[in-house]
């Protein structure tokens, strides 16, 4: 996958990640300044910095990145319009802060942010968050409770993650100056209370005012509009569509706040646009248009990193491991559509992809199959059902594929020559059972309607993926064409539901929870923007969402989440491609690097710093421009 789906997913949301979590082991109605899974926080109470930072990193210097496609608005949390770069449609991006920052080095924690404290009853029925009385704007006002409630009314309003993220949510309601309470309309639910903090808190009082010309603000709209915002940086200068300059602002309230402590130290971010990525590929190479490449090919991780900066160790390739739970790319088959709507057909579908010759000739061995939504994570099922997880799956045992029961999920193996006749033999048989057969050469319905779907893309260079497998499709009769789109229009689209099938990147959590909803559904199926990508409406998913939202502990939790991944992979809603643990970066020479980085997600860039003198060498010999 090449790096710009990276870029794109991040701004899409395609990407986010959302760790939801239990909370402390003190007692109910104790305020606490970090929410952990299970065990406390390794900081403890009193959380000065990560201890992989450098407190005293210098500050000052350019990070140079490239984005992918174009912007036209500064508003991430409406469906209309496409982010620019520094912006996300959950959290706070650049400009933003929220109640509560998520951990970069523990899975499932939160430390203070906004809110310096925060407080639960023994039901879960409610949380309490108290703001940090230093908390305030990036024009000197402070950060107060209304604030906090018009944000959680808007955004709920109008975002379509943070209306279902936050559905049980029935109102905020101001306790004092400091305080506001967000009450549930269900108790029991244990990580309702501590994702109250992944709230972005927006200025009410410059939405509700007027621009220079006198037209009053409309957050339900696109607008090129600098907001304002209380975050580590403010937008600079931008030209719309192709470039925004983003600059750290000197007196940010929250620097000596815990979570940005040696961290947030680049004085300026620019993120310059372009449509093709062989250009953007070149303008890396070239120096002085972007600073670090994130590879997601192995194809390319392989063999392209051979240029002359490279070659001369002015750009360091270098691979991070990361201990978290991995991604699970796959193809995300529509089944608004009536192709994909029998599950024989979609086990058929995925017969014919053949991950083991690509992996061998595409990406030398170095990628793993996916045979999991939860990879790489106890959270994974594996074999046959058991213990606590049968007695959940047995509850709907009429209304599952028998099999689930009996035999282990395994997909497909291309090993041999033999496995391909047998695997395509197999496509086959299942179309026939869902009523198809072959025909002149062409997959066809009784009434004589031939198997045709698009594939449809934004990336460049997906070709060496998605070719073979449009190949595969072609033996047993499909015709499968692949669609490469502009990344405006491939956002549009997606957000819409417009497609057959679509590559995509499926972020899970730790401690799933909420977010589950707007993965799997019925609801979120027909709601634009959300990521039901495939449009699951199966009363038994739904079930088992919410039987993994209401987890008594830990134990029940990894039992119900094991009993949803089956009932996913069983169901063939997806087709899994492969994940990496893995972290690829490419990077020029001129930045300052902690000796550790944290384990859990890989590379922190947001703790590097720019070394001036490596920085001025480099602009010399490559005269960058910078």
């Amino acid at each position: 996958m090449k790096a710009g789906l990276t870029r794109t997913i991040g701004k899409l949301g395609l990407l986010p990640a959302l760790l939801a979590a239990s909370l402390l082991s003190a007692s109910a109605d104790e305020w606490r300044t970090s929410s952990t899974l299970g065990d406390d926080t390794k900081y403890g109470s009193e959380f000065k910095h990560y201890d992989y930072v450098n407190p005293n990193a210098p500050k000052g210097g350019t990070l140079n990145s490239i984005a992918t496609g174009t912007f036209d608005s500064f508003n991430p949390y409406i469906v209309q319009g496409s982010p620019a770069a520094g912006f996300a449609p959950f959290g706070g991006g650049l400009l933003y802060e929220m109640l509560m920052e998520q951990s970069i080095d523990e899975p499932g924690v939160s430390h203070a942010m906004i809110a310096e404290a925060y407080k639960y009853p023994d039901d879960y029925s409610s949380a309490t968050y108290r703001l940090d009385p230093r908390a305030k704007w990036h024009d000197g006002t402070p950060i107060t409770v209304e604030d906090v409630i018009w944000s959680f009314n808007t955004l709920k309003a109008n975002s379509p993650q943070y209306s279902r993220y936050y559905v049980n949510v029935k109102e905020a309601v101001a306790i004092s100056d400091r305080e506001v309470e967000f009450r549930f309309d269900q108790k029991g639910n244990r990580e309702l209370p501590k994702i109250m903090g992944d709230l972005a808190v927006l200025p009410k009082h410059w939405w509700e005012g007027t621009d220079k010309n006198g037209k009053k603000r409309d957050i339900t709209k696109p607008t090129l509009e600098a907001p304002l915002g209380s975050g580590a940086y403010k937008i600079e200068s931008f030209k719309a569509g192709s470039e925004i300059i983003w600059s750290r602002v000197p007196d940010h309230w929250s620097a000596t706040v815990g979570v940005n402590v040696g961290r947030n130290n680049f004085d300026r971010r620019r993120y310059v646009y372009f449509l093709d990525e062989t250009a953007a590929w070149q303008a890396f190479t070239k120096g002085g248009i972007e600073d670090i490449e994130r590879e997601a090919s192995a194809r390319r991780w392989m063999t392209v990193y051979n240029f002359p900066a490279l070659n001369a160790g002015d750009v360091i390739k270098r691979e991070f491991k990361a201990t978290g739970l991995q991604n699970m790319q796959a193809f995300a088959m529509n089944l608004r559509r009536p192709l994909f709507q029998d599950r024989r057909v979609r086990e058929a579908l995925t017969y014919a992809f053949d991950f083991e010759t690509m992996n061998r000739t595409q990406s030398f061995g170095l990628n793993v199959r996916t045979n999991s939504y939860f990879i790489g994570s106890e959270l994974a099922s594996s074999g046959l059902p058991q213990g606590k997880e049968l007695e959940i799956l047995n509850q709907y045992k009429d209304k599952l594929p028998p099999e689930l029961f009996t035999q282990e999920f395994k997909l497909p193996v291309y090993e041999t020559p033999q496995s391909e006749r047998e695997n395509l033999r197999k496509a086959i048989a299942l179309f026939a059972e869902a009523g198809w057969k072959i025909q002149n050469g062409k997959m066809t319905n009784e009434k004589g309607e031939p198997f045709t779907l698009e594939i449809l893309d934004f990336r460049q260079g997906v070709e060496p993926t998605i070719n073979p497998y449009i190949a595969m499709l072609r033996k047993i009769g499909v015709t499968a064409s692949l669609r490469i789109v502009d990344t405006s229009q491939y956002i549009n689209r997606v957000n819409d539901f417009d497609f057959d099938m679509i590559s995509t990147v499926l972020a899970q959590s730790s401690s799933p929870g909420n977010e589950q909803r707007d993965y799997w559904n019925s609801k979120a199926a027909n709601e634009p923007g959300s990521r039901n990508y495939s449009g699951i409406k199966d009363p038994t998913v739904d079930a088992l969402v919410e039987r993994v939202i209401f987890a008594t502990d830990r134990e029940d939790l990894v039992a119900a989440t094991h009993a949803l991944d089956r009932v996913l992979l069983w169901n063939y809603y997806y087709m899994p491609q492969f994940s990496r643990p893995d972290v690829w970066l490419a990077y020029w020479n001129k930045f300052g690097v902690p000796d550790k980085q944290p384990d859990y997600v890989g590379p922190d860039i947001d703790s590097w710093w720019i070394d001036p003198e490596k920085e001025k060498a480099l602009a010399a010999k490559y005269k960058s421009g910078n």
